[in-house]
């Protein structure tokens, strides 16, 4: 997270969107960098049957779409508020002298999209070729470790719904129903109130 005051300081501006809002389509140019404030983002795309794949769920504090900023190409992604959402918003050239300004930051920022290459290298390998229990247990893992930051049985509660953990991890919802109720039965998982804890 980059501090409010330093993006305001390189022209941040606040923009809130309402649930549903697109902040930017796939196709076109990356020419603002984003930071939540509140509420979260989705990034996804659709397949030609129109089935949704969420490439990832950004919320307080976390940034996203950067790498487009960096690789001067179009995104290759959506961006959707999935609740109410004020977003800083800062042009392109403004924050890439941010940057160069700011070494730390930029330090800051390298080592977040090492982390989202580590985990799309992780899911590419899940979804292409593991059965639908291990993806849900590995997509459930990395956030519960890397985002977070808990340890212990049982001590993170999963505040995705059944259709956004299908969509992360290509599978189908009644799937996902199937596999996390087996999991339960298992001991990977535990449910209660409807709400799934690993």
């Amino acid at each position: 997270m980059i501090d409010e005051n330093l993006l305001l300081d390189y022209g941040a501006r606040k923009v809130s969107y309402s649930k549903g809002d697109q902040l930017f389509r796939e196709g076109e140019s990356a020419l603002n960098f984003y930071q939540i404030i509140s509420g979260e983002v989705k990034m996804n795309n659709y397949n030609e049957d129109g089935k949704e794949f969420i490439q990832g769920i950004f919320s307080i504090g976390q940034s996203f779409g950067e790498p487009p900023l960096f690789a001067n190409v179009k995104y290759p992604a959506n961006a959707e508020a999935i609740s109410d959402a004020e977003v800083l918003q800062v042009p392109k050239e403004q924050f890439l002298e941010l940057l160069s300004s700011n070494p730390k930051v930029h330090l800051k920022i390298t080592e977040t999209l090492a982390k989202r290459l580590f985990y799309k290298a992780i899911m590419v390998s899940e979804i292409s070729s593991q059965e639908p229990e291990h993806r849900i247990l590995r997509i459930l893992d990395y956030l519960k470790k890397y985002v977070h930051k808990k340890e212990g049985q049982f001590s993170f509660r999963v505040d995705l719904t059944r259709q956004q953990l299908a969509d992360l991890t290509g599978l189908r919802v009644e799937t996902v129903i199937r596999a996390t109720k087996s999991l339960e039965k298992k001991g990977e998982l535990q449910i209660k109130k409807r709400k799934v804890y690993r």
